[in-house]
C-alpha cells in the first residue's frame, strides 16, 4: 500500500486532464478502436487536478444506490469519479484488450479515511498487472484519490479478456474470493430491482455502457435482457452496511453472474470475525447461483488491510 504521508509527483509522461471526460463519447470511441488490439500492456497514467463534487449529484447516487444523503462520500462514488479516467485507458489503441466483450469480474476499494464532499481530490488511472487466467487474460485498472499529498482511496477494478493472452512469463493471479456464508442462510433484505435501475444508475454515475439500457444493445452482447451494473449491485450491498462501516475499511467484491432486469434478490451477511468486518452475498431470491460475494475488512481492528495490486 502506497505511503499516505508521502507527496506524489505526477509522471512526466502522464495525460492530464481538466475536467472528467464524458462517458457516452469514450463507449463510441471505444468501438471505432476495437479492432487491432494485442500486444504488450503500455505503462500510462492518466490524472485529473482539482476535482470538485457536485453535491446534487451525490445525493441523486446516494438515493438510487440506497445509502443515506450526507455529504460524506462512499467508497463507491469515488470509483465512479475515477471511471472515467480508467475508460481513457482502456480505450487508446496502446491498450491490449478492445473494450468490448471485457468482462468486469471483480473490484477491490480501499477507504482510508472518510472523504467530505467539500474536499478537493486529485485523481489518476492507471493499467497494471497483465496476467493469464484460465479463460483468457486479465487486467487490473487501478485508481486513486488525494487530498493534497494524502492518499485516501484506492480503486482496483479487475478485467477478464475471454480468449486473450498474456505474457507467458507474467504470474498468474489469486483471483478467488473465499466468504463464509452458507448456502441456505436467511435473507437479511429483498430487493426489487425494477427494469429501469439500468438507466437510473446510468443517470447518476455517468455509465452509459449500452447493454445497460438498452435490450437490442444486451442481446448484442449475449444477454436476454438488460442488465444492471455491477458497480450497483456492489454500492447497494455497502449501503445496507452502511450503518455498521468502520472508518477505515477495505471492501473487495466478486462478480459471478449479471443480475437481468428486472429481479428480486436477496442480501446475505454475517460477521467475519471482528467487528467492522463483513462477509456478503446478493443472490437471487428464489435460489440459484450467486450474483455477487464479497467482504469487509476493518483496517481499524489489525492495522491497515492488504496492499492492492
Amino acid at each position: 500500500m502506497a505511503d499516505e504521508r508521502t507527496p506524489r509527483a505526477t509522471r512526466p509522461d502522464a495525460t492530464v486532464l481538466d475536467h472528467a471526460p464524458a462517458l457516452g463519447p469514450l463507449y463510441a470511441r471505444a468501438l471505432l478502436t476495437a479492432p487491432g488490439r494485442g500486444g504488450e500492456l503500455t505503462e500510462r497514467e492518466v490524472t485529473q487536478r482539482g476535482a470538485r463534487i457536485d453535491r446534487d449529484r451525490l445525493a441523486a447516487y446516494d438515493r438510487v444506490c440506497g445509502f443515506g444523503v450526507r455529504d460524506e462520500l462512499p467508497a463507491t462514488y469515488l470509483h465512479v469519479l475515477a471511471f472515467p479516467l480508467q475508460m481513457v485507458l482502456m480505450v487508446d489503441r496502446s491498450f491490449p484488450f478492445a473494450l468490448p466483450g471485457l468482462v468486469h469480474v471483480r473490484n477491490r476499494i480501499e477507504q482510508h479515511r472518510p472523504v467530505r464532499a467539500d474536499e478537493v481530490l486529485d485523481l489518476c488511472a492507471t493499467a497494471r498487472n497483465l496476467r493469464p487466467h484460465a479463460k483468457g487474460a486479465q487486467v487490473d485498472l487501478v485508481g486513486q484519490a488525494r487530498v493534497g499529498d494524502e492518499l485516501v482511496w484506492e480503486g482496483v477494478s479487475t478485467y477478464l479478456a475471454k480468449g486473450a493472452e498474456a505474457p507467458a512469463e507474467a504470474p498468474s493471479g489469486h483471483d478467488e474470493l473465499e466468504v463464509s456464508l452458507p448456502d441456505d442462510a436467511s435473507p437479511a433484505a429483498i430487493w426489487r430491482v425494477p427494469k429501469d435501475m439500468g438507466r437510473r444508475y446510468a443517470g447518476v454515475s455517468g455509465d452509459v455502457n449500452p447493454m445497460h439500457l438498452n435490450p437490442l444493445a444486451a442481446k448484442a452482447s449475449g444477454f436476454p435482457r438488460m442488465l444492471v451494473h455491477g458497480m450497483w449491485t456492489k454500492a447497494r450491498a455497502l449501503a445496507a452496511l452502511e450503518p455498521r462501516l468502520p472508518e477505515a475499511y477495505a471492501v473487495d467484491v466478486a462478480f459471478s453472474r449479471p443480475l437481468l432486469l428486472p429481479a428480486t434478490v436477496g442480501f446475505v451477511a454475517s460477521t467475519a470475525g471482528g467487528p467492522g468486518e463483513w462477509d456478503f452475498a446478493v443472490r437471487p431470491a428464489k435460489g440459484g447461483r450467486e450474483h455477487l460475494r464479497g467482504r469487509v475488512v476493518s483496517a481499524t481492528v489489525s492495522g491497515p488491510p492488504p496492499a492492492l495490486p
